[in-house]
């Protein structure tokens, strides 16, 4: 069941219950690129600007632009402009501790998915 607030907010802006829904597969659906994954990681060690992300990611500039401006639509990263860089930062308040959680789960629950990889691939 979808929290009260999160729906009276919704119906406050003139939104349905299932426009809430296309929210919730745009946020998921961030989580599902390698490339914004590997991103957020390589920025829950520090903030970085998109040189230093192309650098450590051996991604190319449009790709990391790319993914870049999706994960801050969806909340995921911070963006500042210190001198003439610009800086990316993963959102400390939500992101970091969903991606606490989501390890903590996976290393519970889902490393098994990885065993039945390796032993199909032997």
């Amino acid at each position: 069941m979808i929290n009260k607030n999160i729906l009276n907010e919704c119906y406050k802006e003139g939104f349905k219950e299932e426009e809430l829904y296309d929210a919730y597969k745009i946020f998921f659906g961030t989580l599902v690129s390698e490339p914004r994954l590997k991103i957020i990681n390589l920025l829950r060690n520090g903030r970085k600007n998109v040189s230093e992300i192309i650098e450590e990611s051996n991604m190319d500039q449009t790709l990391v632009s790319h993914n870049l401006s999706r994960l801050r639509l969806c909340g995921f990263v911070k963006s500042e402009i210190d001198g003439k860089f610009r800086y990316y930062k993963i959102n400390d308040k939500t992101i970091k501790q969903l991606m606490e959680i989501i390890e903590e789960h996976m290393s519970q629950y889902c490393i098994h998915i990885l065993r039945a990889i390796k032993e199909v691939k032997i």
